[in-house]
């Protein structure tokens, strides 16, 4: 297997999953205003949920970094960030004034999103823990 092919799945998961590990360290110094800012957009027992937003992040995050259980990381990071999107910059229904901030929000997301359909699909690649434990197609291991 060519060694880009090894290596850019690996640099593709770390960039991808960077942003869930860092939003996840940065809730376990900011619970209170996190949990805050929940309940102000809506969601029901933010004061204990905050802690299943900071699992799914740093979690889901750390499992896709590693290679570890990808597709399934990838794929409830995916359902997690659609949620995200939904309830934290519905650019359709602030004011004009700020729908441009959130329009960029909500459709980073739906990038984001695409990043992990493409795990969710073809895997975590050869350099990864799936990989060494045979959790992936033979065309995707390691040789």
């Amino acid at each position: 297997m060519d060694a880009f092919a090894k290596v850019l799945p690996v640099l593709g998961r770390l960039l991808l999953a960077l942003i869930f590990v860092r939003a996840g360290i940065g809730k376990l110094g900011t619970l209170g205003p996190t949990s805050a800012e929940m309940a102000e957009h809506g969601i029901p027992y933010s004061d204990v949920l905050v802690w299943g937003a900071i699992a799914v992040e740093l979690g889901g995050g750390l499992l896709l970094m590693t290679g570890l259980l990808a597709r399934w990381a990838a794929l409830a990071l995916r359902l997690y960030t659609l949620t995200l999107a939904l309830i934290f910059h519905p650019y359709w229904a602030v004011p004009a004034a700020a729908a441009r901030l959130q329009a960029s929000f909500f459709f980073g997301h739906l990038s984001m999103m695409g990043g992990m359909l493409y795990v969710v699909a073809f895997g975590a690649g050869a350099c990864s823990i799936d990989a060494w434990l045979g959790r992936t197609p033979s065309a995707t291991r390691a040789n």
